[in-house]
């Protein structure tokens, strides 16, 4: 196997794997919190509009998620849930310590870093983003890079 391959492999499963937790975690706050209960967690939790950050959440973790998985669009959704972990992370987790099991931030850390990392280097060969937009210049630059390996 080439280096380029092995490249593409392990961006695939990374995608696949980070995509499905946000899947999880957007579609537990559409059917089992609801948008009411979500927003009412969130202005327990100090966020501000929790309303319009609980639809917010909802959507960028279920939509930006599954683009993920399809390796559509990796960039912006990689971005748009960056953010939304950045703001979990200073809104809720980052003053109770690094485990989950106490609140802490490591999942939402965990979770960001990979989508920041997503969208930086793109979704790879074996994305929808390949198939839709070939030839766009990030793209293309990261295929260069990637093929002198």
């Amino acid at each position: 196997m080439t280096t380029t391959l092995l490249r593409d492999l392990a961006l695939l499963a990374g995608r696949v794997a980070v995509g499905v937790v946000f899947i999880a975690h957007g579609w537990q706050k559409l059917t089992e919190s609801g948008p009411a209960g979500t927003a009412a967690g969130f202005a327990q939790m100090g966020v501000p509009l929790p309303t319009a950050s609980a639809w917010f959440a909802t959507f960028v973790e279920l939509v930006g998620g599954a683009a993920l998985v399809l390796g559509l669009a990796t960039p912006v959704a990689g971005v748009l849930l960056a953010l939304n972990m950045l703001g979990a992370f200073v809104l809720v987790h980052a003053g109770n310590g690094v485990f989950v099991a106490e609140n802490g931030f490591e999942l939402v850390l965990t979770l960001a870093a990979a989508s920041l990392m997503l969208a930086a280097v793109g979704a790879g060969r074996f994305s929808l983003d390949r198939l839709v937009a070939p030839r766009l210049p990030g793209l293309a630059r990261r295929e260069t890079a990637g093929a002198a390996n």
